[in-house]
């Protein structure tokens, strides 16, 4: 066990035990009681069958023993035919029967899974790879399957080997015992490779989980890689993905390779003693010659599924340890918590922060009792260096992470009170770098407003800038938008992101500004489109833009996760505190190319190149 790589588990994972481990899939397979029924009766019929099946032959070489009747030759020929058509139609009702309530279960546990995924707070992906996570809705449900299949199949065979072992017993319970002496060191050794097995398991699905989060990360930064030439360093560090993952499944591979071998051993030395055994006892005339055939046949059938306990429980074990995983990740808990579903009512957008503590790690406090007050419709910027605690204050109130301390109250209603999906619907959020979905402008627009119709939007967007942006689009809302917007300039993809909180309405509005620059014209739509949401709601702006800076009701600056001044910007800049140097030092040159924006839109230009 100790040559397996050290992969590391999650912080996520647990270990649970084979008892509750049935009882969970046990509980999968409730609303599929039917099929069950009926998946048993089929799979008792197909072990039937087949245990049926060497009796007539050896009958039919005992038959060979005198001067045979051709009838009853023919009859054994037909009864075998008969015996192998009703095996064949019988596992043919049992596979499509097994087949429907696999799948219908593995839809299940993905959906329960992706449901869970997406119902954790940003804290757990921003410590879990996203990646890993694909892996365990994706590659580990589909394990899950292959496993009930896999103890249907083996089921069936252990059925077979039951009644076959009765048939051996009333022919000649001697040599049954010999057969029977085998099954307890086949037995010892499966539990002994159980263990390894599970560990093993585990160690293989690590590394293809890694193999896939590298590919993941990777390629959605490929266009990052191919700017820096360096496709050799990603595919580098794949290559050192796969390796680990090849070096556990050949270590794995070593495991079997001992097993399986003395397996065979022992099936050899079975059938030996069967021959001699055997042909011993047709000599004394203590069984007839069909009886002793139906032995040696009945001993490959009968000890298959024992002799391959150890394939089948690699492959049991590899469909433990994936569902493992996916329990775990639904299991997890989330840490955004709310204490009640109250629903919420029309919101005026007043947020009170009342000594909140909040940390991302305990080791890192980001606000320590944190008070700020934000008035109904008032529209709040916030500034200050990088880490001062800007975008924590932001996502609070979102309720994308949880604070540890003190109360955070929306129109006087604790947050962690209400409804969040419901709640959610009242906010309108735009990050740092706007993310398009796959589609066209339009469906992106009206990706949280399904109901907003084409007519409604373009009026919206002929409010910004004339509607000009819209004309710089190949086919307008019909343009498609590429994988994350990749096919529109950042100016154009900041504003579908401020369109798409247009159409919502939001009573709160919270903007992280991206810090990239775009060209004037670009600019002075956008904050078209800012000043139309800021009409309409409680705005908090993490500020970059000295336009934007300039324009809020009220200014605070953060440092080290507290205020440490307040006012507009005039009051502010004339105070020469922390912000005045803060606008020397960042806004200022901002400041002369704002006076050069107004130039240009006041001569209808677009700036010079």
């Amino acid at each position: 066990m100790g040559f397996f790589s050290s992969l590391d588990a999650e912080k996520y994972d647990r270990t649970y035990n084979d008892r509750e481990l049935a009882r969970r899939i046990v509980g999968y397979f409730k609303p599929q009681k039917k099929r069950l029924v009926l998946i048993s009766l089929l799979t008792l019929l197909v072990a039937g069958a087949g245990a049926l099946l060497p009796v007539i032959v050896s009958r039919g070489i005992d038959l060979l023993e005198g001067l045979p009747q051709v009838l009853s030759l023919v009859l054994v020929a037909v009864a075998v035919l008969v015996v192998g058509v009703a095996i064949w139609l019988f596992n043919f009702g049992l596979r499509r029967l097994t087949s429907t309530a696999i799948a219908e279960v593995v839809a299940q546990l993905s959906s329960d899974a992706y449901k869970a995924s997406v119902e954790h707070d940003l804290s757990f992906y921003d410590e879990f790879s996203s990646g890993k996570i694909v892996s365990r809705i994706t590659s580990d449900t589909r394990d899950f399957g292959e496993l009930v299949t896999l103890i249907t199949d083996v089921a069936s065979m252990f059925i077979e080997s039951l009644i076959l072992a009765v048939v051996l017993l009333n022919i000649q319970w001697q040599l049954t015992m010999y057969v029977f002496a085998i099954i307890p060191v086949v037995l010892v050794l499966g539990i002994a490779y159980r263990t390894v097995a599970r560990k093993a398991t585990r160690q293989g699905m690590r590394a293809m989980a890694n193999v896939n989060s590298t590919i993941k990360e990777t390629v959605s930064g490929i266009a990052v890689a191919k700017n820096f030439r360096q496709e050799a360093g990603i595919f580098a560090e794949f290559n050192n993905a796969n390796e680990t993952s090849y070096g556990v499944n050949v270590r794995r591979g070593l495991v079997l390779s001992v097993v399986f071998p003395a397996l065979n051993a022992l099936a050899m030395i079975a059938t030996a003693v069967m021959v001699l055994a055997g042909g011993h006892s047709v000599i004394k005339g203590a069984v007839t010659l069909g009886a002793w055939y139906l032995f040696i046949l009945s001993l490959d059938r009968f000890l298959f599924p024992i002799m391959n306990l150890t394939s089948f429980w690699t492959s049991i074990q590899n469909g433990l340890s994936a569902s493992e995983r996916v329990f775990a990740l639904i299991d997890t808990p989330t840490v955004v918590i709310q204490t009640a579903s109250d629903p919420v009512p029309p919101l005026k957008g007043q947020i009170s922060f009342q000594d909140v503590s909040f940390h991302y790690k305990e080791s890192e406090q980001i606000l320590d009792g944190f008070n700020l007050e934000i008035k109904p419709g008032e529209n709040l910027a916030i500034v200050g260096h990088t880490g001062a605690g800007k975008t924590s204050v932001a996502k609070l109130i979102a309720r994308f992470y949880e604070f540890q301390g003190g109360r955070l109250l929306i129109d006087g209603h604790d947050i962690r009170a209400f409804n969040l999906e419901e709640y959610r619907r009242h906010l309108g959020v735009v990050s740092q770098v706007p993310f398009l979905f796959s589609g066209t402008v339009a469906e992106n627009i009206r990706y949280a407003q399904r109901g907003a119709g084409d007519g409604e939007i373009l009026a919206l967007a002929k409010r910004i800038g004339g509607g000009e942006w819209l004309d710089t689009l190949p086919q307008g809302l019909e343009s498609q938008v590429g994988e994350r917007g990749g096919r529109l300039s950042m100016g154009q993809r900041q504003l579908v992101a401020l369109m798409r909180v247009l159409v919502q309405h939001p009573a709160i509005f919270i903007l992280d500004e991206a810090t990239a620059s775009i060209d004037p014209f670009t600019e002075w739509q956008i904050q078209q489109a800012l000043d139309l949401i800021l009409q309409q709601s409680t705005s908090i702006l993490i500020a970059h833009r000295l336009s934007t800076v300039k324009s809020a009701d009220r200014i605070i600056v953060m440092e080290n996760g507290r205020t440490i001044e307040e006012g507009d910007h005039r009051q502010l800049l004339a105070g020469g505190g922390h912000y005045a140097t803060l606008y020397n030092t960042y806004f200022r040159h901002q400041s002369l190319e704002y006076v050069e924006q107004a130039r240009v839109i006041a001569t209808g230009g677009v700036g010079e190149n």
